[in-house]
């Protein structure tokens, strides 16, 4: 009993001085900087804009859902080149999808690949990638709505060559539909401005989300091979797109950005079987592009290193108190008093500067993410361990999709006809959505089903 107590105790305390250093120093270098500034910068700026391809990969999304995400790419203010590729992979609902894709399809900035099968969606964007050209490349979810300025703030950090990516903030679209897409929200928030905000410092975010990142066509010529081509043990690696093509950036020697005033809305799981499904993906994801971002840690700031620990030994060490102090409390039945007190403390230490850096009292409530990390999230991490050679996707779902011999067909660009936002109006299974430049209210996107493709 004596030896549990004692493991729960130092492992606790390890977990409580390396949460302490690491949270201390990514709350430090994660301080924003003068948004004031970059409008400025934007207003003044006289260089020739680069030309945006924005590639909207899609497969089985709610109709409602597409539309509202290409209706906010089509109201983009960017004054520069804008071309939109989007790629039907394979979806069996394209009856009902059929209606947006008539929309825009008038639209001659728009490009719509009808994919004969189902060939995932990693493939289905470098499909839209090889057929584009413009200097910047913009990947966005079908089931994601972008601020009207988000291609102008994000093209405008890709001004300096140096840099291979820059993701933009997200917010949950539908974040007051339940208790965890509310806890989601936050959960997005603290990832983007604490963790990503911190590594952009040093130029190396480690992983610019797929809702919403740019990079440079001149960088992804150079990996776009590796990309396609990932494997894991022997086996095609499907899925973790957006982190493994960051790692290749930073590999080549491109520097990640992150830019928390591009801000795009992103519908979350609503409920737990879904949300962990996509957490046991994305964790085999992590694990996998960990042992690659290993090999960069020498060239990168110390920072980054902690950062690895961090996220790494962090967890395992809250493994193991939580495991030893589960032992102690059910053979010896006495309760590890030290152990709850001091996750306790650390967490309401986290909602509380939380909520004083967002200016929100809400933060206080993602001390509910502390039992859910443990009970569910660590056990699920550890599963994925265990099974780091499953790729499969657990949320797709693949019904009635064409024959292999029926070829891709591109719906061509109508020479009249109405406008995008004519046709919507016309149309009576499509509807506007409430959206505002800003996306201050997510809950504009809300009542939308969820896709079961590529989250």
């Amino acid at each position: 009993m004596d030896l549990l107590a004692t493991t729960s105790a130092v492992a606790v305390s390890s977990y409580a001085l390396l949460s302490t250093v690491y949270k201390s120093a990514q709350a430090l270098y994660a301080q924003p900087a003068n948004a004031s500034s970059l409008d400025d910068d934007l207003a003044q700026s006289e260089t020739a804009l680069p030309s945006v391809d924005v590639i909207v990969p899609c497969f089985n999304e709610d109709p409602n859902t597409l539309f509202e995400c290409l209706e906010s790419i089509a109201s983009q203010d960017y004054a520069g080149k804008l071309q939109v590729y989007v790629v039907d992979d394979g979806s069996a609902n394209r009856d009902i999808v059929g209606p947006v894709h008539d929309i825009y399809a008038n639209d001659p900035r728009f490009s719509i690949t009808l994919l004969a099968k189902n060939v995932g969606k990693r493939k289905a964007q470098i499909a839209a990638i090889r057929s584009s050209s413009g200097d910047l490349v913009l990947n966005v979810d079908s089931d994601t709505i972008l601020a009207a300025d988000v291609v102008t703030k994000l093209a405008f950090k890709m001004r300096e060559p140096e840099i291979g990516a820059a993701m933009g903030q997200l917010i949950a679209s539908n974040r007051g539909e339940t208790w965890l897409t509310r806890l989601i929200d936050m959960e997005y928030w603290l990832a983007c401005n604490e963790e990503r905000a911190a590594q952009a410092r040093f130029g190396a975010v480690m992983c610019c989300c797929g809702p919403c990142a740019m990079y440079r066509r001149s960088a992804l010529a150079l990996l776009l091979d590796q990309y396609e081509a990932q494997f894991f043990r022997g086996k095609p690696s499907d899925f973790g797109e957006d982190r493994h093509l960051t790692i290749l950036m930073l590999k080549a020697g491109f520097r990640t950005e992150y830019v928390p005033a591009a801000i795009a809305a992103t519908v979350v799981p609503d409920s737990l079987g879904p949300y962990l499904r996509q957490q046991l993906r994305w964790a085999r994801s992590t694990f996998r592009d960990t042992f690659l971002a290993l090999r960069l840690l020498p060239e990168l700031d110390g920072y980054l290193t902690l950062d690895v620990i961090g996220q790494n030994l962090g967890p395992l060490l809250l493994a193991l108190s939580s495991l030893a102090a589960l032992a102690q409390l059910l053979i010896g039945g006495s309760v590890p008093w030290w152990t709850v007190l001091t996750i306790a403390a650390m967490t309401m230490v986290r909602c509380s500067v939380a909520a004083f850096r967002a200016r929100e009292v809400r933060f206080l409530g993602f001390s509910l993410h502390t039992p859910i990390n443990i009970l569910l999230l660590l056990p699920l991490k550890a599963y994925a361990l265990c099974t780091l050679s499953n790729s499969d996707w657990l949320s797709r779902t693949v019904v009635n999709l064409p024959t292999e011999g029926e070829t891709q067909a591109v719906i061509p660009h109508a020479n009249a006809g109405p406008s995008p936002a004519g046709a919507a109006g016309s149309s009576g299974a499509i509807r506007k959505p409430g959206f505002s430049s800003s996306l201050v209210a997510a809950e504009s996107a809300c009542g939308r089903d969820r896709s079961t493709a590529y989250k």
